[in-house]
């Protein structure tokens, strides 16, 4: 994971005359996960969009979730929570893509006291859940995403829909906060880039913060590239502007409040730097749906450039699926995840409820 700019001009190259292959027939507006379309592994980063959700949430140098907790006022932890949310938008490779996941694919990590774990939920439309449990430190973190992505002519916009919550037992706070799109241009210019509003509201104690991502403009011009800007404010009070938040979510993001103090909430090179690997302490209490398992195969082949064998392994796991949907059909079963339980409405959309309280230590931890 890098905060440089992407510079491997042949690979760039190649992957815009394939995407221009591939979206040649398409219409502005289309959503795309009706297409089901499955991209070849030169395409795809070795690892799953599963495990990148979770990575968000415990891969980090400097321990953004810490801050939260010891905030002495609501003020300071909501502004300790704007800057973690903005420390789970991490900086992407130009079309590269990581794998989707399988139905019924997890993964579970441990890092310290923290323990995650994701699944799988829904295949069409891709719905994943996200449960992390803290019991020495009292956080819980619950997340639903649903990734819907259109073609807009220019550009490929993936609206993560779904909502987070951070919860701070100590302090008896819920945070509940939504997700900014994926924008991928390759019309002018090549970007992948974070975009849209956020916002984070705390019930509890009436505060609430609102954060707008922006992307690069049309003709390209990078000087508001990344760029964050916002407001932290009262949702009761007269006064409802308390501070405003400036900065770029690549970079670092300030607080400045109204008697013209300024303060950093979040520095990007000290929260992504020094990531360790996680390791497997016990391969027997690593599940078969783990997301290194199922992909394990197709991930050699990518990182030995081996294609042929990637490209096998990957239909081999594919294949497997719709064997394991027509067995289902066939004796007319509903698939039910294990983890989790899954609820949809139209005036919220999809939305997931851990089945246990907590989340047990991990079989993989990260080394701190």
């Amino acid at each position: 994971m890098s905060l440089e700019e992407e510079s491997d001009a042949d690979r760039v190259s190649n992957i815009l005359h394939q995407a221009m292959t591939i979206i040649k027939d398409l219409r502005p507006g289309l959503d795309l996960i009706s297409l089901k379309y499955k991209a070849p592994p030169n395409f795809n980063i070795p690892k799953s969009q599963l495990q990148c959700f979770g990575e968000s949430v415990y891969c980090w140098g400097e321990d953004m979730l810490e801050k939260c907790n010891r905030g002495g006022s609501g003020m300071e932890r909501l502004a300790a929570v704007v800057g973690w949310s903005i420390s789970t938008t991490r900086p992407l490779i130009f079309g590269a893509f990581p794998y989707n996941p399988i139905l019924g694919e997890t993964h579970h990590v441990s890092k310290g006291t923290l323990n995650v774990l994701l699944e799988q939920v829904s295949h069409y439309p891709p719905v994943s859940a996200l449960h992390a449990t803290d019991e020495k430190h009292n956080i819980e973190m619950i997340w639903c995403h649903n990734l819907s992505p259109k073609f807009r002519g220019t550009s490929v916009e993936t609206e993560i829909c779904g909502k987070r919550q951070l919860k701070l037992l100590n302090h008896g706070e819920t945070y509940v906060m939504n997700c900014p799109s994926l924008v991928f241009k390759f019309i002018p210019t090549k970007a992948f880039e974070w975009s849209g509003k956020v916002k984070i509201q705390c019930q509890e104690s009436g505060l609430a913060a609102e954060i707008s991502y922006k992307g690069l403009s049309f003709l390209g011009r990078k000087s508001n590239s990344r760029s964050i800007n916002g407001k932290i404010f009262s949702q009761s009070m007269s006064i409802k502007n308390l501070c405003d938040i400036d900065g770029q979510w690549d970079r670092s993001v300030t607080l400045k409040y109204q008697n013209g103090n300024v303060r950093t909430i979040y520095n990007a090179s000290e929260v992504i730097s020094n990531l360790r690997t996680p390791v497997v302490l016990d391969p027997k209490g690593v599940r078969a749906t783990e997301s290194a398992k199922v992909w394990g195969e197709v991930s050699q082949g990518i990182l030995s450039k081996d294609w042929k064998k990637a490209k096998k392994a990957k239909m081999a796991v594919e294949e497997r699926q719709r064997e394991l949907a027509k067995e289902r059909e066939s004796r007319k079963e509903s698939w039910v995840p294990k983890h989790f339980k899954l609820s949809y409405s139209k005036e919220n959309g999809w939305d997931c409820y851990p089945i246990q309280p907590t989340v047990p230590p991990a079989p993989i931890v990260v080394p701190i």
